[in-house]
This record gives structure tokens, sequence and C-alpha cells, in this order.
């Protein structure tokens, strides 16, 4: 296998949940990829108008926790979403990132399980997590079309929307159009790439193209913006082969108790050895669904409650049966 190139991660980290999340993630990196040379960032957002509070990393444990695990705090401006629209956080924080260097971002609750090292990373031609549902669009009852909807985000920015298409899949399904979840993606430029998925996501924000009025933006907007900004840079579904991230060097898991009800034993290992070192557990300990679910035992409460082999296909069933018995936290 060829020498993969050399690429910084960055994921977020704020006040309250994200910020345990971010210093598990960099534990998870440090522990299942020795081998990763790059700069791991937490990008945090400044205090700033479009907050109405200090949402940034204030928790000295934590910071102490991130500083002995190589992380890197990087603070950055948010100046067009903000309380507005958390989510995009990730796409500012693109913009503070180091010019020119490839990258790769991860939503917080991730655990990385294998050496990212060896994933074959092709920065020109940028990608993005495929593990997802068809969450959005919803065409309503009178139209327009899935098709249509999408149709018209393409001739929005100009952009050649057959290419985009997988003849595969039938019209108007909507695997048919690219679509990807927004818990890792990556790229040759964060700059140019943030600059870009900024731009898309405020046009279509701002100046709501008209088969997009009924359609849900909140908190859609950032996948509805990502596809296009991946097939602006030359990427696509097809990039990366398949298994690697969301597969066996990294786990998107999202809530303690979705990991515990659908993962893999590799992903439970990895994270509860993880977090066992002591110096890492005083910290992870004080966020409260860590510490029932991992140090406590909920965790295999509710692995007992389902066959891994035969999970319900909806997680609505899932989150329902762990609610039912009362072992929901987030």
């Amino acid at each position: 296998m060829a020498e993969q190139q050399p690429f910084n991660i960055v994921i977020i980290g704020q006040n309250g949940r994200l910020q345990y999340e971010a210093a598990l993630f960099a534990a998870s990196l440090r522990h299942a990829s020795p081998d990763f040379a790059g700069r791991l960032f937490v990008a945090t957002p400044r205090p700033g108008p479009l907050w109405q509070k200090d949402v940034s990393i204030r928790n000295g444990q934590v910071l102490e926790l991130l500083a002995r695990l190589g992380a890197e705090v990087l603070p950055f401006d948010s100046e067009r979403f903000g309380d507005s629209y958390p989510n995009g956080n990730k796409i500012e924080a693109l913009m503070a990132l180091p010019e020119g260097a490839p990258f790769v971002f991860f939503d917080s609750d991730t655990l990385i399980t294998g050496e990212l090292s060896e994933v074959p990373f092709d920065f020109d031609r940028p990608s993005a997590s495929l593990r997802r549902e068809g969450t959005w669009p919803k065409p309503t009852l009178y139209g327009p079309g899935i098709e249509a909807i999408w149709r018209a985000l393409y001739d929005r920015f100009d952009l050649d929307f057959a290419s985009s298409q997988d003849p595969d899949q039938p019209e108007g399904h909507w695997r048919r159009y690219l679509y990807f979840n927004a818990g890792f993606f990556y790229g040759a430029c964060p700059r140019q790439f943030g600059a870009r998925f900024a731009d898309y996501a405020t046009s279509i924000r701002d100046d709501l193209p008209v088969e997009l009025v009924g359609q849900a933006l909140d908190p859609w907007l950032d996948q509805v913006a990502l596809p296009l900004v991946i097939h602006s840079f030359g990427g696509g579904r097809d990039t990366l082969a398949p298994g690697y991230l969301d597969g066996r060097t990294s786990c998107h898991y999202r809530l303690f108790p979705l990991l515990y009800a659908r993962e893999s034993d590799r992903v439970i290992e990895v994270l509860e050895e993880v977090a066992a070192p002591n110096w890492i557990k005083k910290v992870l300990k004080t966020y409260e669904p860590i510490k029932r679910m991992v140090y406590q035992g909920r965790g295999a409460k509710v692995r007992a409650l389902f066959d891994q082999a035969n999970l319900p296909r909806r997680e609505q069933l899932i989150r329902n049966r762990i609610k039912s018995e009362g072992l929901w936290m987030r």
C-alpha cells in the first residue's frame, strides 16, 4: 500500500456534552491509531454576537486532558451560524485550519477503532459518510418530487446534476441522488472547502429555491449542502473503498445507548479500553451518560436487550425499546 499523505483531523468541542466526546475521541485516536502523524484540532467557537452565551470549552480538567492527549484547542469565529444553526460549527471551523493541508472532519461522537494511516484517502476527490438514511428531502403530496428538488440545487450552483446520480438506483429513489451523513468528510484544503460549504449553505438558507419550500432545513442544512460541495470539488460516493471509515477504523456512534445497542463487540471493547485509565476516567466520569453507561454498567444492560444479528431496521424502534426500559440517556 502506498504511503498515506499526511493530513490533519478536526472535531468540534464546546461546553457540555461535546467536550467529553472530544476527549473520548482524542483518547481513542491515540489508542487505536498510534501511527497517526498529523495534528488533531478540537475547534471551539469563540464568544460573539451570534451566540447567546459563551459555549467555548472552559472546564480545566477537560482542557488538561485534551492537552495530555496531544489535541490542540482551536478557537474560531462564528460569522454565519452560531445559535441559529449550531451544526454550522463544522463549516466555519474549517476556515481556521492550516491552509492547503489535507483534512478529515469527524463528528465528536465518533470513536477511532483502527489505524487511520491505512485509510486510502484521495484528498483531491473528497467524500463523506454513506452511513445514512433517506432523511432529506421529504417530498410533499403535491410535489415537487425528490429529483426536482435536487436538480434545483445543482442548477443553483451551476453543477452537473446528471453525473452526480447513481444509475444503478431507480429514478425517484433517494439513494440515486448524492446524499451523505456529515459525520465525516474530507478534502484537500479546509479553507477552500469551508468557504464553498459556507457559501452554498447560506445561499440555500437565505434564498431558498422555490422547489425547497416546505422542506425542513434544520437540522439538515449541512447535509443538503455537503453533497453539492463534494461534487463541485470532483468527489463523490465511490472515492473511498467501503469498510474503512464507518467500519474497521472509525465508528460514528452518536449516542451512548445507541452504541451499546447496535455497534460491534470491537467498538465496545475499544470504548471500554480507552476509558479505563484512571487519568482519563476521572474526567470522563464527570459526564453522566459516560458514568452510567460505561462505568456503572447500564451499557451492558442496553446491549442485553438486543440481538445484534437481528436489530430492528429503524433506529426509532431501537430508541423506543431502550426508553421503555428506562435506560435512555443523552
